[in-house]
């Protein structure tokens, strides 16, 4: 008779939160857990107070404000009757974010590239410490920088811009005086918001699979393609994310703006005539002086500065999201 051998059957797999190391019962898994929570809570909490309290003090001002609050070209809340608009202020906010991008944004993406692909390790870290460091300078200092040094030495630029691009109309200057305009913030917020696109660009762009540069090079390709072909496609969604980003700080920028611009209620394409407004640097600017009313009124403008900045960063966030393979996360 044929002895039969038991046969080994594999022990049961221990349940999911035991596999993944979540013991029941722990009071460090219950506080780390309250505490998480709480803290998620909190941040939406204090985000619809904000929005709350913006809303309800702008509600007032509006409410007795005898001007369109989104076409008059005027503010004085103080009035009688008040009359008060944003459309200069919303005119200087995206003129002078649109300017700091088109000047901030190739290069930024050039010096990323420049540290992350052709730049000695040796001079590569040196010049990213640098670039960080720059993201750290409190804003009043470029303000009081750009005051003492960028408007007096932009006076030149702006006479040959006159001279070679007056047909452009935007580059037309048809006022005298100092170089306190729109163009002038636009190119200072450039500096201020450069260390953050290249910083996060920097970052995307070593995340680059070596492979894909491999291959390219391997199939006969220059470093030039290699960054066109595998480097910049794969780094695109990241780049924009970054660029969205130093809009946000360039649409909220408040005392660099306030110590370089002649603010004025005048819309003009003339970019390189003295004048102009944004929210940040008109709200910097008044509220110290304003009444109870006139706070409000402000507060009316901070409010559209709120929703502003929030759909840029929201938008950011949907495209680094569309995108999360550029970090790594999914490998």
């Amino acid at each position: 008779m044929a002895s039969t051998t038991p046969i080994d059957t594999p022990p049961a797999s221990p349940p999911a939160r035991e596999r993944t190391g979540q013991k029941t019962g722990r009071a460090g898994d219950k506080v780390f857990l309250s505490l998480s929570t709480g803290s998620g809570v909190l941040l939406l909490v204090i985000m619809a107070s904000i929005a709350v309290f913006l809303t309800y003090r702008a509600s007032i001002a509006i409410s007795e404000n005898e001007g369109n609050f989104f076409t008059t070209l005027d503010w004085n809340p103080a009035g009688d009757p008040p009359v008060f608009g944003i459309a200069v202020l919303l005119f200087g906010t995206v003129v002078s974010s649109i300017i700091a991008m088109v000047i901030a944004v190739p290069v930024a993406v050039g010096i990323a590239l420049f540290i992350s692909h052709y730049a000695p390790r040796k001079l590569a870290a040196p010049l990213a410490y640098v670039v960080d460091l720059l993201a750290a300078v409190p804003s009043i200092v470029y303000g009081i920088w750009g005051a003492l040094f960028l408007v007096p030495y932009l006076e030149g630029l702006n006479l040959w811009l006159d001279q070679v691009f007056g047909w452009t109309y935007l580059f037309d200057k048809t006022e005298v005086g100092v170089a306190r305009s729109l163009f002038t913030v636009g190119i200072l917020l450039a500096i201020m918001i450069l260390p953050i696109v290249t910083s996060v660009s920097r970052e995307v762009f070593l995340q680059v699979p070596r492979m894909n540069e491999e291959a390219a090079l391997a199939l006969g390709a220059t470093r030039w393609e290699v960054i066109r072909l595998s480097v910049l496609p794969f780094g695109r969604s990241g780049v924009i994310s970054a660029s969205m980003l130093g809009l946000g700080r360039a649409l909220g920028e408040t005392m660099a703006v306030a110590t370089v611009l002649s603010p004025s209620f005048v819309i003009s394409a003339h970019l390189l005539n003295p004048g102009g407004g944004t929210f940040a640097q008109n709200i910097a600017a008044k509220f110290d002086e304003a009444d109870q009313f006139g706070r409000d009124a402000l507060i009316a403008s901070g409010l559209v500065l709120f929703v502003l900045t929030l759909l840029v960063n929201g938008a950011a966030r949907l495209i680094i999201a569309r995108r999360k393979e550029y970090s790594g996360a999914n490998a």
